[in-house]
């Protein structure tokens, strides 16, 4: 966490921070037009962000493209800031865009998330894949239908028997990887769809879980508060026996 509050002491820093929340997804040379500093200078600024892991990126092609990572930052929240609060704290922390439903993802993510769960490559996969667990660490719904296998669904169900969200996998790759379409009813009975992948790669004692969100239709800037709450709690599920429920 010390290099959490490190990372956004430089007004520097704060600005690229400032600039992938109102934009995800954006390049070097992006980000270089808006400090009046160096290619280099820009770099070594995010290369203190990566190493707070407040960025992470995307390489396609010869391209690099860099996502602001919520995590952290909801992690700071709900260590320092929400105990000292009497109601939840806003956590809006990305802009979204975009539009479609894909039947896998091509192109680079409109939204990448990361944490470090300290638990083993089983535990992860079961939290992603079982009902009871999906349900266990949800922090709006008490219950999730379905099955995450291929051509399946999982559905999240609210306590008062609304659907929240159905996840259709397209492709799981067992212990390492889910690519589903995301359709978020919260949004309303007619909102568009969009795609998503859960990648876990083993470290050792940790897990490395990527969250990636692909053609994000425009208007549903909910989903990245989601997914900070959602990581936070699967995390402090798995790591300490309790999840972080909390209303939205």
């Amino acid at each position: 966490m010390d290099a959490v509050f490190k990372a956004l002491a430089d007004p520097a820093r704060r600005t690229l921070l400032d600039a992938l929340r109102q934009k995800d997804g954006q390049s070097l040379q992006e980000l270089t037009e808006l400090l009046d500093m160096t290619r280099f200078g820009v770099m070594k600024h995010l290369g203190v962000l990566e190493d707070a892991n407040l960025v992470v990126t995307h390489k396609k092609g010869r391209f690099k493209y860099h996502y602001l990572n919520a995590v952290p930052l909801q992690q700071t929240i709900d260590r320092w800031i929400e105990p000292m609060r009497s109601k939840p704290a806003a956590r809006a922390v990305l802009d979204l865009k975009t539009t479609l439903e894909r039947t896998k993802p091509m192109s680079k993510p409109d939204f990448m998330m990361q944490t470090f769960i300290r638990c083993t490559q089983d535990a992860l996969w079961d939290a992603l894949t079982n009902t009871e667990s999906l349900a266990a660490y949800h922090f709006m719904c008490n219950r999730v239908e379905g099955e995450a296998v291929e051509g399946g669904a999982l559905t999240w169900v609210l306590p008062d028997d609304s659907k929240m969200l159905t996840q259709r996998p397209i492709k799981v790759t067992p212990k390492t990887r889910i690519d589903a379409n995301f359709e978020p009813h919260f949004f309303g009975p007619d909102a568009p769809a969009s795609t998503m992948a859960f990648i876990i790669e083993p470290q050792g004692d940790v897990c490395k879980l990527t969250i990636e969100h692909y053609d994000i239709p425009a208007g549903q800037e909910g989903v990245s508060e989601g997914w900070a709450r959602l990581a936070s709690s699967l995390k402090s599920w798995l790591e300490t026996g309790t999840p972080l429920k909390a209303a939205m």
